[in-house]
């Protein structure tokens, strides 16, 4: 089998790549920066804090909801490579909106600022739900039968380092800075795209359905009667619920409970996000390239496990002086902060293993002139469980629930996830 690795030197590989690297990176830069700005100099209350996160979260996620069935017909109908020159052009424009709402909040007109930066959250939402479905969709075109998980881990692993390097540069950077990285970046992803070999329609010339509901609804009826692809979806639609519920809990957790400051937050989630992608590249190592989900049951309760300890290690958290946050080097320098980012990079490691082999069950079960519209099935069936989990978070934020009591929920969603992954592994291996 091919190195996994090795197919970093492909052409028909390595753009693709890149491009989405590029494009992960410069959407949580973004959001990150916003984020950041919003919980450490605007607001200055843990409720109004994680319901800002949750709004934010909401607005990127509802595109998918409502544009996955277009943008998966779309790429099952038309060259999967004009799709992606398209939708980077917009990013550039995209980052225009976002760039003006930073500047304009930095210059004192926090609301009006606010409001064009959670504009620009949901135009990146709008662009990543066309993107998506092709991700992973063009794998199967550009690769062999044999390297789709490798191809898969490795888009995953690329995912997840752009968020840390995204996260790391929000904590690092002015407002300025960012607005500028942003425009530099969706510049380069522009002309990276451009190089992406041509993905050509494989199957019959589909009648476009533009309604939003009713092309949502028959393409989940489409996908979902087949059993490990209903299977598969489910469990990476909890997995993903689990994680929206992390990342609107995160910030808050960090500055109110942790008392450390941005820098710290961005280091300790940008560790999360290498996690991630050790456990994205572990998985194909131990499977040999084989689609299974035999490792996943084990990985999410081993998941569900560690966020149970990082719960009790938070509690106990010794506290900052009234009135100050710890910066990098004290809260580095507290004896249980090396023990609590190991717990929160093993939470990382096994959602990876957990994850990648069920995109690969979406991408393998199906002819390739469908595999775009079955990712785009699972977008919006992962779309609305996110959406859901935002609204919990608000809603558990308005009854004063904090993010340390909000981690026991995530444990036990943990254990459902692991039920469908065995049911799933019961039904295909």
């Amino acid at each position: 089998m091919l190195n996994a690795l090795g197919l970093l030197k492909e052409r028909r590989f390595l753009p693709l790549f890149v491009t989405q690297f590029l494009g992960a990176f410069n959407d949580n830069l973004f959001k990150t920066s916003m984020v950041y700005f919003a919980t450490y100099q605007v607001f200055n209350d843990p409720k109004i804090e994680q319901s800002f996160n949750a709004l934010a979260t909401g607005l990127a996620i509802l595109p998918f909801f409502l544009f996955s069935a277009l943008s998966g017909q779309l790429a099952d109908t038309t060259d999967k490579a004009k799709i992606i020159r398209i939708v980077k052009t917009a990013e550039i424009l995209i980052m225009l909106l976002g760039a003006t709402g930073l500047m304009v909040a930095r210059g004192g007109f926090v609301t009006i600022g606010l409001g064009l930066m959670l504009g620009a959250v949901l135009c990146l939402g709008v662009h990543s739900a066309f993107f998506g479905p092709i991700k992973y969709a063009i794998l199967p075109q550009h690769l062999k039968a044999h390297e789709v998980l490798a191809g898969t881990g490795l888009v995953e692993a690329a995912t997840y380092l752009a968020i840390l390097l995204g996260t790391i540069f929000a904590g690092l950077l002015s407002i300025e800075g960012a607005a500028i990285m942003g425009l530099c970046v969706a510049a380069v992803g522009w002309l990276t795209g451009r190089m992406v070999p041509p993905a050509p329609r494989e199957g019959a010339v589909l009648s476009i359905n533009y309604n939003p509901f009713t092309a949502s609804w028959r393409l989940i009826n489409a996908t979902m009667h087949i059993p490990r692809l209903f299977l598969a979806i489910c469990a990476i639609s909890f997995f993903w619920t689990i994680g929206a519920v992390l990342i609107i809990i995160f910030p808050p957790l960090v500055k109110n409970i942790l008392t450390a400051d941005q820098v710290v937050s961005s280091t300790v989630t940008a560790l999360f996000s290498i996690g991630i992608a050790i456990g994205s590249v572990v998985i194909n190592t131990l499977l040999k390239g084989k689609v299974s989900a035999k490792f996943a049951p084990a990985s999410v309760i081993a998941m569900g496990a560690m966020v149970l300890v990082f719960s009790l290690m938070v509690r106990a958290w010794p506290q900052a002086p009234a009135g100050t946050l710890y910066d990098w080097v004290s809260f580095f320098l507290l004896p249980r902060a090396i023990p609590l980012v190991l717990v929160l990079m093993a939470i990382a490691v096994t959602g990876g293993m957990f994850v990648v082999p069920l995109y690969t069950f979406l991408t393998t079960t199906v002819t390739k002139d469908q595999t775009a519209r079955t990712v785009a099935a699972n977008n919006v069936v992962n779309s609305g469980a996110m959406v859901i989990g935002a609204l919990a978070v608000e809603g558990a934020s308005a009854l004063g629930v904090t993010p340390d009591n909000m981690l026991f929920v995530v444990a036990g969603m943990c254990l459902i996830s692991a039920w469908l992954a065995q049911k799933l592994h019961l039904a295909c291996d």
